[in-house]
């Protein structure tokens, strides 16, 4: 990609995920091994999902066969949300964790207001074999939507990146984790990739070109240290980052640090960000497993905020503090124990797709076959 190519020399941004939706993507739950034996409850969760997102926008789901969309449907409609408001795509997935291989999307404002799809390359967090389905899934719905696709290589290779692993406030400050980013001994997504190389790409790709770097994410987190369940953006000069209180626990270390990373983190006009601690839940396990639960991996819709819950005390003080940090739309608790147990929650399961005042792509509008 060239420097005059680039989404942002284009005018193109990521969006903050409060600003105006167009949509939000799903892939629907349909491998057992993800939350195994627990899997016959996954799909009415989702159904709880849908049915918050579509009082307030699109929601496009992914799924493998008609049959598939049609059982879909008809659980949706018990569930009681408005399948008007719900679009099928035929895009087969090999897991439902959308946010990481979804299409990652980059507006522009002006002069020509458009969305585009920028290309990351998804490899199961360089942890497991099935991802060929999933990696093609951007490619995809780019076409389908007909809008621009750009692809991100560096060096003559694609970019790897996950949703999950950055979040961002839409005016140029990007956090996410050097664990997951820059460690080149485990799951290692871009072999030799530095910190200023991949700065340059969040700049050029997304439009964020102020990086804050935190330490690592959370334990029982089998990406190796996604953001969104660590610290996230609720406004442009405010995060929330996720705090435990008991020095016994072994996430207290490294959200120590990261508080004290965000201490001297600055916004591009030279001013600090404001951070809100987070508290954690219990310590969650189901057979022996410690779970990544986090109030953190809640997911900003246009009708809500859809926060995960963990039948925790704290359930009702993380409510209460999000409420106050969202105060133009409601903040609504959804139950995740279940969900946990697949090794992520709301956010992980969502891909906003920002909205525009007309689409503006020079993809190919066709149908997902």
């Amino acid at each position: 990609m060239t420097k005059a190519a680039t989404p942002a020399s284009l005018g193109f941004r990521m969006p903050a995920e409060w600003e105006p939706h167009e949509a939000t993507w799903v892939g629907w739950p349909h491998n057992p091994s993800d939350w195994p034996g627990k899997f016959s409850v996954i799909p009415w969760v989702y159904g709880e999902i849908v049915r918050k997102i579509a009082a307030g926008e699109t929601v496009r789901i992914l799924v493998d066969s008609a049959a598939r969309a049609e059982r879909a449907r008809r659980l949706l409609s018990r569930a009681g949300a408005d399948v008007s408001r719900v679009g099928f795509f035929r895009v087969p997935t090999d897991r439902g964790w959308t946010r990481d291989f979804g299409p990652v999307f980059v507006r522009r404002d002006a002069p020509k207001p458009a969305v585009a799809v920028v290309g990351f390359r998804f490899n199961a967090w360089a942890r497991y074999p099935d991802w060929r389905r999933d990696a093609q899934v951007n490619v995809r719905a780019a076409r389908a939507l007909g809008v621009r696709r750009f692809p991100v290589a560096a060096g003559g290779r694609e970019v790897v990146l996950e949703g999950g692993a950055i979040d961002v406030n839409g005016r140029g400050t990007l956090i996410t984790t050097e664990e997951c980013l820059l460690d080149q001994r485990t799951q290692v997504r871009n072999p030799g990739m530095s910190r200023k190389q991949a700065e340059a790409i969040f700049r050029d790709v997304l439009g964020a070109g102020n990086v804050i770097w935190l330490g690592r994410g959370i334990a029982g987190d089998d990406t190796h240290g996604h953001v969104d369940d660590v610290c996230r953006f609720t406004g442009p000069r405010t995060v929330v980052l996720c705090r435990e209180t008991d020095p016994r626990d072994e996430n207290y270390g490294a959200l120590e640090e990261n508080r004290e990373r965000l201490e001297g983190a600055r916004l591009p006009d030279g001013s600090r960000v404001e951070v809100v601690p987070l508290p954690m839940p219990e310590p969650l396990r189901f057979e022996g497993v410690r779970l990544p639960a986090s109030y953190a991996n809640f997911y900003v819709c246009n009708a809500a905020v859809l926060v995960p819950t963990f039948n925790d005390p704290n359930d009702r003080v993380a409510l209460g503090i999000l409420s106050e940090l969202f105060r133009d739309r409601p903040v609504v608790g959804i139950h995740s124990v279940d969900l946990a147990w697949g090794f992520g929650t709301l956010h992980c399961l969502t891909q906003q797709q920002p909205a525009v005042e007309q689409q503006g792509g020079e993809g190919i509008p066709a149908p997902v076959q």
